[in-house]
């Protein structure tokens, strides 16, 4: 008797210990979103360079790469001037000769601006001394290789020296390669952009970068070094994706088929923030058919400006335009995770 009591009590224990703990709450499942598939136009000249949104599936602004040489940065503690790299632009300081005179560009060292988007080693670089609360250039001269338009014609040279940033405005100085026709600018910081953009043939040109925060990816030409058989860099014009490296940040899988890649695999993934990540190399050129062939068992896992995931990858480079197919048209297919 003494026995089922004891064996009652135990019962009556667990019982009440265990009605303490609540159910188990069912884990509601990561929910994708539906497959988008666009296309964005460059066109056959690669003469655009397109900022696209793939929270809303939208290109965003489109502008001609020849329609601005200089950008300059906009953060609030940024002084960084960038070359227009989407021209094949170059920048060369030339010492012991002044703004205003001839330049000779016998001997200079050509710079170009590193395409991975590191702000240590840009073309132009630190053009400043700092005096109290001054930001004061040093009034060394550079010269400008503007580059190429669209059709490969050059766009010609320019001498610049740029003399101050004070109140967030940017104040410089150009003048033709001969010293001809000085004129003195100033490009004020636009408040929500990475860089205020600037034309020395267009001035008074408004182009402009859209907001820092509503685009991801830069559809575009840009310059970057290749290297050769034995090793020696050397710059080059590619067309491909550039991040918008403030804020987005991608990974990168060639190996897992396109259709297995979950939200829990991306968030094991190793993300970057090298501008070129995504780059040019999801295209292959042949030389023989002289056409491109797209790598689509590449995969990009995308973290967008917004922290979203989105897998991502390139599915064609044409398009049928009168009656022929026409370059310059990458198209993809991408899932938010």
């Amino acid at each position: 008797m003494l026995r089922l009591v004891f064996n009652l009590s135990i019962i009556s224990l667990l019982v009440l210990v265990t009605s303490c703990f609540k159910d188990d709450e069912a884990v509601t499942p990561h929910k994708p979103g539906n497959y988008v598939t666009d296309t964005v136009a460059l066109t056959d000249s690669y003469k655009n360079q397109v900022y696209y949104n793939l929270h809303d599936s939208l290109a965003v602004s489109t502008v001609l790469k020849s329609s601005w040489d200089l950008g300059f940065e906009c953060s609030p503690l940024g002084w960084r001037v960038i070359l227009n790299s989407a021209s094949f632009m170059k920048s060369a300081y030339l010492e012991g000769q002044v703004f205003g005179s001839p330049a000779d560009t016998t001997g200079a060292k050509w710079i170009f601006n590193p395409s991975d988007g590191s702000a240590d080693s840009l073309a132009i670089g630190k053009w400043f001394t700092i005096s109290g609360n001054d930001t004061i250039g040093t009034n060394r001269l550079m010269v400008i290789d503007r580059g190429m338009d669209e059709f490969g014609e050059s766009l010609g040279f320019c001498q610049l020296v740029i003399d101050s940033l004070a109140n967030g405005i940017y104040y410089f100085r150009v003048a033709t390669l001969d010293g001809k026709n000085p004129k003195s600018y100033a490009v004020s910081k636009i408040s929500g952009n990475n860089h205020a953009l600037f034309s020395i043939t267009n001035p008074a040109s408004k182009v402009s970068e859209p907001g820092n925060t509503s685009w991801d990816l830069l559809f575009s030409q840009y310059t970057t070094l290749l290297f050769t058989d034995v090793g020696e860099p050397y710059p080059y014009l590619v067309t491909g994706v550039l991040l918008n490296n403030r804020f987005v940040e991608v990974a990168v899988d060639s190996v897992t088929p396109f259709a297995d890649i979950n939200f829990e695999k991306a968030q094991k993934m190793n993300f970057t923030r090298q501008a070129d990540r995504i780059g040019y190399d999801w295209k292959e050129y042949n030389f023989t058919s002289g056409t491109y062939t797209v790598e689509s068992d590449i995969t990009y896992v995308i973290r967008d400006t917004k922290g979203f995931l989105y897998k991502f990858r390139f599915i064609g480079f044409y398009k049928f335009l009168n009656r022929r197919l026409q370059k310059g048209y990458p198209s993809f297919e991408y899932q938010k995770l």
